[in-house]
């Protein structure tokens, strides 16, 4: 089983437009509301292809228990925590080719005392899990440690750790020596202080990151594929996408789908992109089912230092 801790999870409303026009009056051409979060995410990703998994989430406020409703109506499994706090709603606006832009709430702020009953949550439900996806941005007020001292106590407890976010949370995490972690390229630039604009820049950051404790790196770069570093080997692979609909979640589908398929080397790699490239496929967050993913577009090759890359990340 793979346990999923997200602290700032969100509710989600996506709304797809043929354009977006600065200062425009714009008609939707669709709307979606799904649950948010990355862990969120990888959870729902996991149930859609029958991997066990349970989520743990905080909650508050009416958004809160509409982000509960959503995820009981999807059937995932999930222990949710009472905050003080609210809980977040974003907005994502989708254009036909596959441009999103994303409006987030920062979220509410955890005591000591919740995130402490999170962590615990986690420990005791972590028995037979085989991984737990710390991941996702912070609430304000909470210290960039959390997810380092939350590796150590899940590390200590015998669980490997796999760690999804983004600046100082990701370098000091780092320091704890997760087993995975999951950054995007600018993500990977950010942590590392190194510009990224060709294949061998994305081995040479991530190296750094195996350098400062992480055991294995897994980087999305968007349309341009992705790329695993796992001790001394290096993969690198892409999955084009014949229409794109919505980027949101991608990362977390890949995610989901590398912890699926075993978390190691060539195969792991290829699942993750076929899971994200389905994801990408599809409207709003929803995550890939079997029948939405092809694997036949995969394709994993010797990485080459010296190929621009072309996407944002």
């Amino acid at each position: 089983m793979i346990l999923t801790l997200t602290l700032n999870p969100s509710l989600d409303r996506t709304i797809e437009v043929g354009s977006l026009t600065r200062g425009a009056v714009i008609r939707a051409a669709a709307a979606h509301r799904d649950p948010g979060g990355k862990g969120v995410n990888v959870s729902r990703a996991l149930l859609a292809n029958q991997v066990r998994s349970r989520a743990v989430i905080p909650f508050g406020g009416a958004e809160g228990r509409q982000l509960l409703a959503l995820l009981a109506a999807e059937g995932i499994d999930m222990i949710s925590i009472p905050v003080v706090g609210e809980t977040r709603s974003n907005v994502t606006l989708a254009e036909p080719d596959g441009t999103v832009t994303k409006i987030n709430e920062p979220g509410t702020a955890l005591t000591a005392a919740e995130l402490d009953t999170l962590a615990s949550a986690v420990l005791d439900a972590a028995g037979s899990a085989d991984w737990v996806v710390a991941s996702g941005s912070l609430p304000p007020g909470v210290p960039v440690e959390v997810y380092a001292v939350l590796c150590e106590r899940f590390a200590g407890a015998g669980i490997r750790v796999a760690v999804d976010t983004s600046g100082p949370a990701l370098v000091s995490a780092l320091a704890a020596g997760p087993t995975l972690v999951k950054p995007n390229r600018e993500e990977l630039a950010e942590a590392t202080g190194t510009p990224i604009a060709y294949v061998g820049d994305v081995i040479d950051a991530a190296g750094k990151l195996r350098a400062m404790g992480a055991r294995s790196v897994l980087t999305s770069l968007g349309a341009d594929g992705a790329l695993l570093i796992d001790g001394d080997q290096v993969w690198y692979g892409t999955c084009p996408v014949k229409e794109p609909r919505s980027s949101v979640g991608a990362g977390d589908a890949m995610l989901a789908g590398f912890l699926a398929a075993g978390a190691r080397g060539e195969s792991a790699l290829a699942e993750g992109l076929a899971w994200a490239s389905a994801s990408v496929g599809l409207p709003g967050s929803r995550m890939p089912s079997p029948a939405d993913i092809d694997r036949t577009a995969v394709r994993i090759c010797t990485p080459d230092p010296a190929l621009p890359l072309m996407s944002g990340g």
